[in-house]
């Protein structure tokens, strides 16, 4: 009787460990599945917050040119607060950037040459670029056409037209993943300029102008910094006269920037193009999420406060 009765207590107590364990597994996966489920509340909600600030984007840039309160084209973001929420937009010329299909070609191998390619390797991956974007099969002195491609054991052959998008700059012949992703801020496919906006070019743009030193760009940056958070239009970089885009081009990118009270942060970018169409004054070119940048959230001259409208 007393071995049953023993036997019985070690049942109980491993049945009481086993539901112990039960009951401890549960509350913990509970317990992940509530800061999961918080997690993506907090990056949906981000996300919206972003679509806000590029929807606030164009509603400014939409108003009449007179109107004072009008945001402008330039380097430093314009900021504000909704739902408990900081977000700061930055509106440029999509000239801002190189377009890839009719950018002067020192432009091109500027850029490659600033990102550390050697000469031999950048004016060969500029002929494949080239090569891919022109609408003829003749094969420039480094670069690719068919018979390389397909000599090479590539699948595909060179579109011989406009790059779609700067992602398909991942096909050409030698490009790499990681000089790819280099280049992407830096490159538009939407502007259709020869040259670029100085006034409102990143820095990896700017370094992009043949024989530029980098002291001579961020002295710059400082300085345009400085005028347009006092209202003031910049004057053109110096030594990227002879690349400046020419006329007006309409086309904006918008990038909107979310932080949130709990930390989470989230960003979008946006191309859009004025119609001067009374049904429908501006289409979207591109919208996507995009990764936060260093230069986001950085402490500038002025951060203007711009109220909800």
């Amino acid at each position: 009787v007393h071995a049953q009765q023993g036997i019985a207590l070690v049942l109980v107590l491993w049945v009481m460990t086993l539901l112990a364990v039960i009951a401890g597994s549960f509350v913990y996966t509970a317990r992940s599945n509530t800061l999961v489920s918080g997690n993506l509340v907090a990056q949906a909600r981000a996300r919206l917050l972003a679509d806000a600030g590029i929807e606030r984007g164009i509603y400014e840039v939409l108003k009449p040119a007179a109107d004072a309160e009008r945001w402008q084209a330039r380097s430093l973001p314009y900021a504000f607060s909704l739902d408990a929420a900081q977000i700061q937009v930055t509106l440029r010329d999509e000239a801002a950037r190189i377009d890839l299909n009719t950018a002067d070609e020192a432009l091109l191998k500027g850029l490659l040459l600033s990102l550390g390619q050697e000469a031999d390797a950048a004016a060969k991956l500029l002929d494949a670029i080239i090569d891919w974007r022109d609408a003829d099969e003749m094969v420039r002195p480094q670069g690719a056409e068919r018979d390389q491609y397909e000599a090479a054991g590539y699948d595909y052959i060179p579109a011989n037209a406009p790059f779609q998008s700067v992602e398909e700059l991942r096909l050409v012949m030698g490009m790499s993943p990681e000089l790819l992703r280099k280049m992407l801020p830096a490159l538009t496919v939407y502007s259709l300029q020869a040259g670029i906006n100085s006034r409102q070019a990143p820095r990896e743009v700017l370094m992009a102008v043949p024989n530029v030193l980098a002291e001579d760009v961020d002295a710059y940056l400082v300085l345009r910094d400085e005028m347009h958070a006092q209202g003031q239009m910049p004057t053109p970089f110096p030594q990227a006269a002879a690349y400046e885009a020419s006329g007006i081009t309409q086309v904006y990118n918008l990038r909107s920037v979310v932080s949130l009270p709990d930390g989470a942060r989230f960003a979008n970018e946006a191309v859009v193009k004025l119609t001067n169409k009374p049904n429908r004054p501006f289409a979207v070119m591109r919208w996507q999420e995009v990764n936060i940048s260093p230069d986001d959230f950085r402490q500038t001259p002025e951060n203007r406060d711009a109220t909800q409208p």
